[in-house]
């Protein structure tokens, strides 16, 4: 008899529940042989980072007050005279020199009255010096003299008229510029009073903002406040040149107009706000580039015993390069401010120069 027969079942038992309990066991390497002997996870990736105190100053409290971009010289042009308009040279965006010209109106019934009156012109001159030599042989009288004179006089006045008259037929721009708007076109009428095109010169800008009269006292002629526009992110410099002396009567706000430099991008009709000072106030700020934002909600990282800490806070207003934190922080913590929104919370930290 074969040996194996009897035992053959028994074995291939054994080897089955041999392979169960080496795999309930995991037939490997003991897990806690990759960590410490306590059991706690791998160290995360140590994060490079430089830190800034909170720190609490005190500032000039402002408010700031709403307003556009506009040019300081605006125009809108018209014809001085009525007259089918022949030419219109323009357009919107065009830039345009002083004198150039914009429009020409039909003037042929204007010159046709020019050419009358130089034709009274030239036979007043005639009789003018006829009446002279007359004069002179005794046979004319000095009150002869003086009546061609005076009709000499009109005559003269009535081709200046005409000739002055013709020349506002030539509609010329005003300043340099640039064209904003186009009210006509070709073979409209034009009437004294009726735009043709509207002219800006972009070169000098300014500010104006309606201040509600609670802090029109805080402005004075002459100062300089900061002006932040809307498409940029750095803050511009205005100087206060002119303030309305009484208050709109339904807003309860004086118009202030405010000076800009020269600004690369910057147009008029921009939106943006001026900064009028308030007063002096105390607050924690922290450099703007610490604080980030999830969704509607704003966090900045703080560095604790070594590691980051993910903290949400609340900020109010941007004081320059920093901004100011309500609710959060307290002075003297320590928070990132080299890209936090990439440190993880409870990664360890290296602080870089």
């Amino acid at each position: 008899m074969n040996p194996f027969s009897q035992n053959g079942p028994k074995i291939g038992a054994g080897v089955v529940s041999l392979s169960l309990l080496c795999l309930l066991a995991g037939c490997g390497p003991d897990p806690r042989s990759a960590s410490s002997g306590t059991g706690a996870p791998s160290a995360a990736a140590v994060a490079k980072v430089r830190l800034v105190a909170v720190e609490s100053h005190g500032f000039t409290a402002t408010e700031e007050v709403v307003g556009t971009v506009r040019t300081r010289l605006h125009a809108t042009v018209e014809a001085k005279v009525a007259g089918r308009i022949e030419s219109l040279g323009v357009a919107p965006g065009q830039t345009v020199r002083q004198g150039q010209l914009l429009a020409t109106l039909d003037a042929r019934e204007t010159q046709a009255r020019l050419d009358s009156a130089k034709a009274v012109l030239d036979q007043l001159v005639r009789d003018l010096e006829r009446v002279g030599r007359l004069l002179k042989d005794g046979a004319a009288t000095p009150s002869e003299l003086e009546a061609v004179q005076s009709r000499h006089r009109m005559a003269l006045a009535a081709v200046s008229e005409m000739e002055t008259i013709l020349g506002h037929a030539r509609v010329v721009a005003p300043f340099d510029g640039v064209i904003t708007r186009k009210a006509v076109d070709v073979g409209d009428l034009a009437t004294p009073g009726r735009p043709l095109v509207e002219i800006e010169d972009p070169t000098h800008l300014r500010f104006e903002a309606d201040v509600p009269e609670a802090l029109i006292d805080e402005i004075l002629s002459g100062a300089r406040l900061p002006v932040r526009i809307a498409s940029r992110k750095d803050s511009i410099e205005g100087v206060v040149v002119e303030m309305a002396p009484v208050a709109e009567a339904v807003s309860r706000t004086y118009r202030v107009t405010l000076d800009l430099p020269v600004v690369p991008g910057l147009r008029a009709g921009q939106f943006g706000r001026v900064a009028v000072p308030t007063g002096q106030a105390t607050v924690p700020h922290v450099p703007s580039t610490a604080v980030f934002s999830k969704g509607q909600l704003e966090y900045v990282v703080v560095a604790v015993a070594g590691r980051a800490q993910l903290r949400l806070v609340r900020t109010g207003k941007r004081l320059a390069a920093d901004v100011e934190v309500i609710s959060g922080l307290d002075v003297g913590e320590k928070v990132v401010v080299l890209e936090p929104d990439r440190v993880r919370e409870g990664q360890p930290l290296e602080v870089i120069p």
